[in-house]
């Protein structure tokens, strides 16, 4: 099938569901889903659509996909995230974890590491260290949010304040190039952002459906990313342009060797 054919297919199933998702469209048109990932590129750089986390939508804005449909969704990918983030950390250290998918799972993976110091906005976080061998967590305190269990707002920013840790663990929307981390919710961004502003470093956790994935509100740009942990299923090419971008490091998510042949690639 032509480009151009498939371009009007997926403008098509936007007017008629105004969001699609990836995997919907490469079924509806028996094409790769990295196929799929350089029509939407080139149809938001016409302005025909916007890319989101896990697909395509008319460029209005949107609510993001609910916390417990995000539960589910890339799970395998995320937990060989939280798997090789974790593997990362050792005894001593601190960070601030924010409030996600991923970084929940990734919580259960750090509650292995002895004596961790971990500073959180997200319950599922603070309950997955609460009497681990990391030694438990922190939980910010601020007012609870109606979506995602975790705390927001004002007191959640002057309490982040009060630290300086060594990294900050953070589980974006999507990573973009040219727009960098970004978050849906402008509150959740904010609370990112002072994690940022109290840690060392910051990690992104980010599964490869949310690479090269914008959205309303940033976090930071790409050069203050010092670590990102993706997974095998991230476009090359998407990581090549983050690294140029000034993502510092790239690790993937896996098997020794798959990971290792990633880095290399992405590094290229």
């Amino acid at each position: 099938m032509w480009a151009q054919d498939r371009h009007q297919r997926i403008r098509n199933l936007l007017i008629a569901r105004t969001r699609v998702t990836t995997e919907e469209i490469a079924r509806e048109l028996s094409v790769s889903r990295e196929t799929v990932r350089r029509d939407l590129l080139e149809l938001e750089a016409a302005g025909e659509l916007m890319r989101v986390h896990g697909g395509a939508m008319l460029p209005a804005t949107a609510p993001e996909e609910p916390f417990t449909a995000r539960l589910t969704r890339n799970r395998p990918q995320k937990q060989e995230i939280a798997r090789a983030a974790a593997a990362l950390f050792r005894p001593g250290q601190s960070c601030f974890i924010d409030a996600g998918t991923t970084t929940a799972l990734f919580a259960e993976q750090l509650a292995q590491v002895p004596d961790v110091t971990v500073v959180t906005n997200s319950i599922d976080v603070a309950m997955a260290l609460r009497g681990s061998a990391a030694g438990g967590a922190h939980l910010l305190g601020g007012e609870l949010a109606r979506e995602v269990p975790a705390t927001l707002g004002a007191r959640t920013l002057a309490d982040i304040a009060r630290f300086q840790l060594d990294v900050a663990v953070l589980s974006p929307v999507g990573l973009h190039p040219q727009q960098g981390a970004m978050d849906f919710e402008i509150a959740e961004a904010e609370v990112a952002a002072a994690m940022i502003r109290h840690a060392h470093g910051v990690m992104m956790l980010a599964d490869g459906s949310k690479l090269g994935i914008g959205s309303r509100a940033q976090i930071c740009p790409c050069g203050r990313v010092d670590t990102l942990v993706t997974d095998r299923s991230a476009d090359p090419e998407t990581v090549k342009a983050l690294l140029r971008a000034g993502v510092r490091e790239v690790v993937g998510a896996g098997p020794r060797a798959a990971a290792e042949n990633f880095i290399r690639a992405a590094g290229d």
